[in-house]
């Protein structure tokens, strides 16, 4: 195992709803192994409630959370990153900035629970949608043995991830 967590950020436009969603199921899962961050290219500026109530509804901490602007761990004294995930496809058409440490990427997008309309019960079940979908990407990722971490190998493994 890795003598360090693997730092991991995943990236979304407004960061406020699934990159929100997969930093706290990372930060849950990992097994000692990660640790998860977000941050939007065009960050909205505060968490949609609704992201909150889905990762309280599995018992997730959710203190701490802020939608925040992706150019922070671009920055002297960010952590070094060893993979970055975009969540949403307008993210992952923009220029990043350069990432400390060459960090893997891989896209694994998902639809926008946050653009759902109508009752709250379709909303909160979007959310919800959404949120089992990036658990199972992540349960994909938690499974990929160790040494395949730490190789250019994985990289078509994290594409594939992104797909399924």
């Amino acid at each position: 195992m890795n003598d360090k967590p693997y730092n991991v950020l995943f990236i979304c436009t407004g960061n406020s709803a699934r990159s929100i969603l997969a930093e706290g199921l990372l930060n849950d899962m990992r097994q000692g192994r990660f640790k998860a961050y977000s941050a939007g290219s065009h960050p909205k500026g505060e968490v949609h409630p609704l992201a909150l109530q889905t990762l309280q509804h599995w018992k997730l901490p959710t203190d701490g959370y802020r939608s925040k602007n992706w150019d922070e761990f671009a920055l002297a004294g960010a952590p070094l990153l060893d993979f970055v995930f975009t969540v949403c496809d307008n993210a992952a058409g923009e220029a990043c900035p350069v990432w400390p440490g060459q960090p893997m990427t891989a896209h694994w997008g998902v639809y926008d629970p946050a653009a759902v309309e109508g009752p709250e019960d379709k909303q909160r079940a979007a959310f919800m949608d959404v949120a089992i979908i990036l658990k199972r990407r992540i349960e994909l990722m938690l499974s990929l043995p160790d040494k395949s971490l730490n190789s250019l190998s994985i990289q078509s493994d994290l594409n594939t991830i992104g797909k399924a």
